[in-house]
Parts: structure tokens; C-alpha cells; sequence
């Protein structure tokens, strides 16, 4: 298992999916997702693959994952392993463009 933290701008775009009634689907799908990545990262079901434009605060390798499929502006979670071990930091909770 891995402790999720997330960082400033994650913790605010996460607030305003669930504040927003128009977005429940969306934030109970970026929900599941950081479920799953506390459990398993390379989850099949996150389509984990190394997003290489964006890299973490101390250059570490940045991931993007799946929080959906097939929707216009699919929503996706951008992370990396940190800052100790056991640990992932969440950075971004964006749509797709």
C-alpha cells in the first residue's frame, strides 16, 4: 500500500470536483483511481505509463493514469513516487485535452 499526498494544486482541483454536482461522476471516478493507486499503481486498469514532459520537483519521473475512458476531456491523474518510500505524490487532476 502507498500513502497518497497531494499537493497544493492536486487537494484544489480535487475540492472543486466535488463541489461541483455537475462533475459527481468525474470525482467519483478520480476517486476510485487514487484508490487504486494506493493499492497498485501498475493497476491494469489505470493504463500507468510515464508522462515524460513534466518531471517532479526533485526531477523524479512523472506518471500519468486513467481516471476515465472514451469521455470528451477524460480526466487524468498525474503522480510520482515520493517523497519517501511508500509514498506517491499526486500533482495534477486534469481533463485530457
Amino acid at each position: 500500500m502507498f500513502n497518497i499526498l497531494l499537493t497544493d494544486e492536486a487537494r484544489e482541483q480535487l475540492n472543486r470536483l466535488k463541489a461541483e454536482k455537475g462533475l459527481s461522476k468525474r470525482y467519483k471516478a478520480v476517486k476510485k483511481t487514487v484508490q487504486f493507486l494506493s493499492q497498485n499503481p501498475r493497476h491494469p486498469g489505470l493504463q500507468t505509463h510515464e508522462y515524460t514532459s513534466l518531471k517532479g520537483p526533485k526531477g523524479e519521473k512523472v506518471f500519468e493514469a486513467y481516471a476515465e475512458q472514451s469521455t470528451p476531456a477524460a480526466c487524468r491523474i498525474f503522480w510520482y513516487y515520493g517523497p519517501a518510500a511508500k509514498q506517491i505524490t499526486i500533482i495534477a487532476i486534469t481533463p485530457h485535452p
